[in-house]
């Protein structure tokens, strides 16, 4: 645990008691403070109380009184598409409102940080797509090097729930914009932003303040180095304000969209090849086509990302290789389920939006695509480049039908269930066909969460793979 520190002797409440607020809740009792606790859901807040936490109903008249800060969940609402009761009671109140992170960057020194040969540092990792398998990437590279290194945040351990670092330990965290947008204190050594597309607008009042959310991380204080995809012209803009000049190596520029040049530091993929230019010379370069662990030009976008962190941090370019190949992927993230009679399975139901759809289809061909789901804002016009790879969807979900009716010139067909569709796409499918989980669409519709979704198909394919 890391004690929060700063509130020694004071009361601080804590909005949303899941996994993060109860962590939050810990670590400022551990530091001192007075934890003071609320959710609006009753078996949460039995937690809570039988841990020895006070209950306090935040929402009433005065409830603010003694208390000196707010520490919110990051699921809960803080602006858009309108603030929670209790977060508005608190500016009213005058009392600072702030999550976990914050807390986290604020007491993450140590005064034994003094008898330390290297300090730990912080690798921060945000972006739309591919912040979980660039955070992990990150973190077994440095793991397989025999760093010692935790992996926390979205992904992982809860951030204030890790150890306290050792010499020379790296923390790894993985931040959503709901994370980076409250944060008080933002201050890794290094930062990452992947990638940006549209998500989440409905908490960011658009696309805008989901950019401005990113950004944060980039602005409070300011990292030592940042690594910035330039694929799209929000990453190119930010290259622009970080830097002083085309030779500043201080911001490490990555694609997957085609080969950089310039003076300064920049890591690419291209034919799945990654290479590395310093100072206008190559000085490293892998060959992703043989990386089964990453597959698709995505994962090449991430493989950028993780082995420029990895650089920054100072670690050889074979090693990282080396670490790259024993790299097993994450689960519902361009997971490979299993294959029967030459047909390949893979679960990627991580896929929620129609970006990560759409890199999703464009890494494989011959596709018996399952998608479908609780379809987000923008529709599904933007899948259009890849459905060339896709030899029939078949759509799940409440809405399937009007899922099925936008992709125009892709054979589909409704199912409804994954049960349905695991087995229709099973018994169309040919050798050299993938059936693809990839929905374009968020689980709440069927399931409580995306990670649930992809366990169902898993079930489903193993019933395949048995018969």
């Amino acid at each position: 645990m890391i004690p929060v520190s700063g509130f020694e002797g004071k009361s601080v409440a804590v909005l949303g008691l899941g996994r993060s607020g109860l962590s939050a809740a810990r670590a400022l009792e551990a530091g001192g403070a007075t934890p003071v606790c609320w959710d609006d859901n009753a078996a949460a807040r039995e937690r809570a109380e039988g841990e020895g936490f006070e209950i306090r109903d935040l929402s009433r008249n005065s409830a603010f009184e003694g208390i000196s800060w707010l520490v919110v969940s990051p699921g809960i609402p803080h602006l858009y598409p309108n603030p929670n009761k209790v977060i508005a009671a608190a500016w009213e109140a005058g009392v600072p409102v702030d999550n976990d992170i914050g807390l986290f960057f604020r007491s993450f020194g140590s005064g034994e940080w003094d008898m330390y040969d290297q300090p730990p540092r912080v690798v921060a990792v945000t972006g739309s797509n591919g912040k979980s398998t660039t955070s992990a990437l990150i973190h077994h590279v440095l793991t397989e090097a025999g760093k010692p290194a935790q992996l926390a945040g979205n992904i992982g351990r809860g951030v204030l729930d890790i150890d306290p670092p050792e010499d020379g330990g790296v923390v790894v965290l993985e931040l959503s914009s709901y994370q980076t947008d409250l944060a008080r204190a933002l201050t890794p050594d290094i930062a990452v932003f992947t990638n940006l597309s549209p998500d989440h607008l409905d908490r960011h009042a658009g696309m805008g303040g989901y950019f401005a959310a990113k950004r944060r991380l980039f602005a409070e204080g300011g990292p030592d180095r940042a690594i910035i995809g330039v694929d799209e012209a929000e990453g190119r803009y930010m290259v622009n304000q970080l830097t002083h000049g085309a030779a500043d190596d201080r911001v490490i520029r990555i694609s997957a969209a085609g080969k950089l040049s310039g003076p300064g530091w920049n890591v690419f993929a291209r034919k799945g090849f990654l290479s590395e230019y310093r100072k206008g010379c190559q000085a490293g370069s892998i060959d992703l086509r043989q990386v089964p662990g990453l597959p698709g030009a995505h994962n090449h976008q991430n493989a950028c990302a993780a082995y420029a962190a990895c650089r920054a941090l100072g670690l050889a370019p074979r090693l990282i290789e080396d670490a790259f190949h024993s790299f097993a992927g994450l689960p519902h993230r361009s997971q490979r389920v299993g294959e029967k009679d030459g047909v390949s399975y893979v679960n990627d139901s991580k896929a929620t939006n129609v970006d990560a759809a759409l890199k999703a289809l464009q890494a494989f061909d011959n596709i018996r695509w399952i998608c479908g789901g609780l379809e987000k804002e923008g529709g599904l016009e933007a899948l259009q480049p890849a459905l060339r790879h896709v030899t029939k969807a078949y759509v799940i979900g409440r809405e399937a039908a009007n899922f099925a009716l936008q992709l125009e010139g892709c054979e589909a067909e409704v199912c409804t269930t994954m049960a349905e569709a695991v087995a229709r796409a099973s018994a169309d499918a040919e050798p050299g066909d993938t059936v693809l989980l990839a929905p374009a669409a968020a689980s709440f519709d069927q399931y409580d969460s995306f990670e649930k979704r992809g366990e169902d198909f898993i079930a489903e394919v193993e019933k395949q793979l048995s018969r």
